[in-house]
């Protein structure tokens, strides 16, 4: 076992890990960050995405020791003085949620497209999103949410 630090959705955190222990299970089961989804333990879902030192990871691919002394953002992180950021606004007002389970990674995932490109095409959208998959199907929605939060990222 030995000690790791991260700094999470803005508070520095330490967890002791094991070698082998994933991030995935470390945030969720020693830092209780709950939005942070656990499905198939294998990168093909997508739904256990973070931004780690503000690149989107799947942390069901990363050590925890590997990501010692990181920057980890998640959906909660977003949330400032107890207001949703505009794309979680977004997504509720799109109806961009269904049973939520996948919810948090597309949300983090549509914040980091809309910092990087504030105005993204369909097609940028769909392809930035390609490594989500949401079983419940609100793929449009989704790049409704995204067009609604557009004008706030733009205005940053």
């Amino acid at each position: 076992m030995r000690e790791i630090t991260l700094t999470v959705n803005g508070e520095r955190r330490k967890a002791m890990v094991k070698d082998n222990e994933l991030l995935l299970d470390v945030l969720r089961d020693k830092l209780y960050v709950k939005s942070v989804k656990a499905a198939c333990w294998r990168g093909e879902c997508g739904l256990c995405t973070v931004l780690m030192n503000d690149r989107l990871v799947k942390s069901c691919l990363v050590l925890a020791v590997e990501a010692d002394g990181a920057e980890i953002l998640t959906a909660e992180g977003l949330v400032k003085d107890g207001e949703p950021s505009p794309i979680q606004k977004a997504f509720i007002e799109k109806g961009a949620l269904q049973c939520g389970f996948c919810t948090p990674a597309f949300v983090i995932s549509s914040h980091k497209l809309l910092t990087m490109n504030p105005n993204p095409s369909d097609e940028e959208i769909r392809s930035f999103l390609s490594g989500l998959i949401c079983r419940c199907g609100t793929y449009n929605q989704i790049i409704e949410a995204i067009r609604g939060a557009q004008k706030a990222y733009a205005s940053r």
